[in-house]
């Protein structure tokens, strides 16, 4: 089923357009301002400007305010297409639009690596007094916005095209909604995610730490966040069990070439920690665990198709080398748990073992009460980055839809956004603020176990490349916690509170019977603690 994109909704076109609107405002009050780019997002929309003096948050209501009466003004916004020397002229003295108009004019490649060849179209949209370089989409007029539902947010620099050695521009963050109650709701809950913050009640709980003694986005667990992983983790290892697969370990080091083989190392090493040489052999700080698993299938001999499928799981501590602006408390990390899952199957298994998948994750997701959720299912589209054979293609794609059909799972498609060896389906959840969240995927993957080698002799004695399907339940611990903290409000079920009862003693004498009555219920498995204070 397929669902429209935000990128082609009334909304999206209204939050593209609002940011024209700031900019015009922005230009109103500070003449001589350079204007960057100002593009719709997620929640909102942001544009960046180099200014002749410092904005405050104080200038924000002034902007807004002349914001409503250029929106009240229902000036159409129209398009049109100019060559890249009356764009020039357009953009005189506007030094990153001129650049952006140059970078159009040479082309490039696209998003597969394919060479730009065909003449850029280079198109304007003009409101009211501003025009800008844009492709769109904007609404027709600014009569579809609704002055009494936007807000200018915040505040912030940002390095032109993201890269540090360019110039820090000021970004100005806003939000545009269909109507006012909207506005409100979304302003409610952005209130409500600031007290649910995990890393505030991390802290205000005592479950983890960040130390600058340690390094950056290396959390510290107390024995209550220590016990909040383990019952976690053991969930998830039960449920794992129960549905057939076994745990295995493979350590933190890996040899580089390894990724190498595997193609990894390409794709990854911006994102793995520096290496470690050893007797003239490369290590590396394990990233994932996907090469380690399928040496471990090579390793155990030569498999039948009478095994399979063959189904390891591990909870794997991984390393991964985040840019310190792109830590944030639990959900992005430099160390991490992992509880990746990796079957290998014959072709003919792909259905049933996603359909199982679909079972643990569906299991797990009902016992955290995630229950609005959706997938992700993620196809092949018509670049020239994914693995050239149709049939496997096809066949994975026909499995993975017949298989979310069979389970009752609400899910749409995304034509282009499957991995290069093969298609992948993305759980969606919803938490109680309605933010959704990514958190549990499954990826079919036809190359790594043919660049690793991997074989097993088919039941026409010939032998053949298993397919490898790629689980993760809840992602990775940390994050998966970060999001629990903020769903439940510190506030965790009873099976998953690291302290289950406290008894409180009102006096001295009573620390004997206090002690007696933890002891009685420790001994019938609750999680006791005294509170002598």
């Amino acid at each position: 089923m397929k669902q429209e994109r935000y990128q082609d909704s009334l909304l999206y076109r209204i939050r593209h357009s609002t940011a024209h609107i700031m900019a015009e405002a922005v230009l109103e009050r500070f003449p001589g301002a350079n204007i960057a780019i100002g593009p719709a997002i997620d929640d909102g929309f942001y544009y960046d400007f180099a200014l002749p003096r410092q904005i405050t948050p104080e200038d924000l209501p002034d902007i807004e305010k002349r914001m409503r009466e250029i929106i009240r003004g229902k000036h159409p916004f129209v398009r049109r297409e100019v060559s890249a020397d009356e764009a020039r002229g357009i953009f005189a003295g506007q030094s990153f639009k001129l650049e952006l108009i140059d970078g159009l004019e040479q082309g490039g490649f696209d998003e597969d690596g394919n060479p730009i060849t065909e003449k850029p179209i280079i198109s304007t949209y003009t409101s009211d007094t501003f025009v800008d370089l844009c492709r769109g989409p904007h609404v027709e007029t600014t009569a579809q916005i609704n002055p009494d539902a936007i807000k200018l947010m915040s505040i912030a620099g940002a390095y032109w095209r993201g890269d540090e050695k360019r110039p820090m521009l000021t970004r100005i963050y806003g939000t545009a909604w269909n109507t006012p109650q909207e506005l409100e709701e979304y302003l409610w809950k952005l209130e409500e995610a600031r007290k649910r913050d995990h890393r505030k009640l991390g802290k205000d709980l005592g479950l983890f730490y960040f130390s600058d003694d340690v390094g950056p986005g290396l959390p510290l667990f107390t024995p209550k966040g220590e016990m909040l992983r383990h019952l976690m983790e053991s969930y998830v290892r039960d449920v794992q069990t129960r549905y057939g697969f076994s745990h295995v370990w493979t350590g933190h080091l890996v040899k580089e070439d390894l990724y190498k083989r595997s193609g990894h190392y390409d794709n990854y090493k911006d994102a793995m920690f520096p290496p470690m040489v050893d007797e003239n052999i490369t290590f590396r700080l394990k990233p994932m665990n996907c090469p380690s698993h399928m040496t471990l299938f090579k390793e155990m001999g030569r498999h039948s198709y009478r095994e399979l499928p063959l189904r390891f799981a591990e909870f794997a501590t991984l390393y991964r080398y985040e840019k310190t602006g792109e830590l944030n408390g639990l959900t992005r990390v430099r160390s991490l748990t992992q509880d990746d899952c990796h079957t290998f199957c014959t072709p003919e298994q792909i259905e049933q073992e996603f359909s199982l998948d679909l079972q643990v994750i569906k299991e797990v997701l009902q016992r955290y009460r995630f229950t609005d959720y959706r997938v992700r299912l993620s196809l092949r589209g018509e670049g020239g980055k994914y693995v050239k054979d149709d049939e496997k293609w096809t066949r994975a794609e026909a499995a993975l839809r017949s298989a979310l059909v069979a389970n009752e799972v609400d899910f749409f498609e995304a034509e282009g956004e499957a991995a290069f060896y093969g298609p992948k389906a993305d759980f969606m959840a919803n938490d109680v603020l309605g933010r959704e969240w990514q958190l549990s995927t499954i990826q079919v993957d036809f190359i790594q176990p043919a660049r690793l080698g991997l074989t097993y002799i088919g039941e026409d004695n010939v032998e053949h490349t298993p397919v490898v399907l790629h689980r993760a339940v809840t992602g990775t611990t940390e994050r998966f916690l970060g999001v629990i903290i903020e769903h439940f409000a510190g506030a965790f079920p009873v099976w998953l509170a690291p302290v289950q009862a406290v008894i409180i003693p009102i006096a001295d004498r009573h620390l004997p019977y206090a002690a007696e009555v933890a002891a009685k219920l420790k001994a019938a498995g609750l999680r006791v603690e005294v509170d002598e204070r």
